[in-house]
């Protein structure tokens, strides 16, 4: 009896990962933190007030995605995963968080890691999403694929007050079944040899 029990729990943790997710990537719902940010780094970001040009914007739930492995030989990330539109997201709307370990050491061997933000000058802030994440992390660059990204990156806050970071859509709507594509930026393709192509394979 105890064996079903424990098996049924697994299954049931199981069951709150999105399809097409790795194995070997944690999916986490909510930001974690990595050892080597600081108490007073992490109190910071938990809740202080930080005037974000965006973070006064009421946050509603996630729009709905999905994974989906590439299948169009011509994309740069062919035979990898990209993020999908499993619904009609209008114009200027909150898509999804993207969450991962939050961490002050060097990622640079990361393709997962953004800039959360830069404290006192000196501190840096990423959120890694390598070995850690949400849906968010599939989400694939624009170059190579359409001609402008359909959606962008915005600094924001949790309905808790945490600093976050989130994906929005762009001026356009975006279709059900449309490739979700933002811009990693020049500096990131600047510190990395690799065509544009991210994904997970």
């Amino acid at each position: 009896m105890p064996k079903k029990q424990v098996s049924s729990e697994r299954k049931q943790v199981q069951s709150h990962h999105p399809s097409n997710w790795p194995s070997v990537v944690r999916f986490i719902q909510s930001p974690a933190y990595h050892v080597s940010v600081p108490a007073a780094v992490r109190s910071h970001i938990e809740g202080s007030c930080i005037s974000l040009k965006n973070n006064q914007i009421p946050i509603s739930k996630d729009a709905k995605v999905v994974i989906r492995r590439i299948t169009d030989t011509s994309h740069p990330a062919f035979g990898q995963f990209g993020l999908f539109a499993g619904q009609r997201i209008p114009p200027k709307m909150h898509i999804i968080y993207y969450f991962g370990e939050i961490h002050c050491d060097d990622r640079s061997d990361s393709n997962y890691d953004l800039s959360l933000c830069r404290l006192d000058g000196e501190i840096n802030v990423g959120i890694d999403a390598h070995g850690m994440g949400n849906q968010a992390r599939f989400v694939n660059d624009y170059r190579g694929i359409a001609d402008k990204p359909n959606s962008i990156f915005v600094d924001g806050r949790l309905n808790s007050g945490a600093l976050s970071m989130t994906i929005w859509s762009g001026n356009q709507e975006i279709k059900k079944g449309q490739e979700i594509l933002v811009s990693y930026g020049k500096s990131w393709w600047q510190s990395r040899r690799s065509g544009p192509a991210d994904g997970e394979s």
